[in-house]
């Protein structure tokens, strides 16, 4: 089975993978971006997200097999590869096992490291939602703002709506699977995993998901990892400074 992507532009592979219950989607007008300045930019939706397969086995192995056969279809090598949060650790374990066809690897807020479940309330909110009952987004909105008070948080895990036929909405995620194997999301790097080209991560200034503790294992796993740091964002650093984000990456992409 094949990852479902959007493929924007000609030129050098650029692929993005979004967070969890996240989609490619989110990374439309980035990638249209990068796409304007010569690069070929594949956003894809991880397996159990967005228009890709369902599937019960939910782990960085498989997520990581499955854009290596993404790849191997697509005829991608010489890659620059991008992942936020779950994606980042998707892109961090790809490049350390298959470092040949990554040429530079970008991680958007998170480290190796091994982080506790924290999506509790959010993945409660979304179970709660019943279709059979809600007829509209602003139906949504109003029984996951029960569960989620950040409306930005809200507005994120809202664009998995879609009507799945006429009056009926659903979500575009396994959220199922998300919710039983949610404990995945959290797994560290393999302590053996290694990547010797250039890496940058770039954190969120509010966020706390790479603090200080982790430069030394980020060190560990990545040579010649830089760390930078976004101004004015949280862990959606590149949806609440898109500027900044995007003139980082293309420097580092650049150099």
């Amino acid at each position: 089975m094949l990852l479902h992507s959007n493929i924007l532009g000609e030129g050098k592979p650029f692929i993005i993978l979004h967070g969890f219950l996240g989609m490619s989607d989110n990374w439309k007008t980035l990638g249209s971006q990068f796409s304007d300045i010569g690069f070929q930019v594949h956003l894809v939706d991880q397996r159990n997200h967005g228009r890709s397969f369902h599937e019960n086995e939910f782990n960085y192995e498989v997520l990581a097999e499955d854009l290596k056969h993404y790849c191997d279809k697509h005829k991608l090598t010489d890659i620059v590869l991008l992942g936020h949060s779950m994606g980042g650790k998707t892109a961090m374990l790809f490049a350390t096992l298959y470092p040949e066809l990554v040429s530079k690897l970008i991680v958007a807020d998170i480290s190796p490291r091994f982080y506790p479940v924290h999506h509790d309330a959010i993945l409660e909110g979304l179970c709660a939602l019943d279709f059979d009952v809600i007829k509209s987004r602003g139906e949504a909105d109003d029984m996951l703002s029960k569960y989620v008070s950040e409306v930005g948080t809200r507005m994120f895990l809202l664009k998995n709506l879609y009507w799945v036929e006429k009056g009926k909405l659903g979500l575009r995620m396994n959220l199922e699977v998300l919710k039983n194997e949610v404990g995945e999301v959290g797994e560290s790097l393999p302590s053996y995993a290694r990547f010797d080209k250039d890496t940058l991560f770039l954190r969120g200034d509010r966020s706390e998901y790479i603090g200080v503790g982790d430069e030394n294992i980020i060190k560990n796993h990545f040579q010649k990892a830089e760390i930078a740091t976004i101004s004015n964002a949280g862990h959606w650093l590149h949806a609440e400074n898109p500027k900044d984000f995007y003139e980082a990456v293309i420097n580092f992409v650049n150099s």
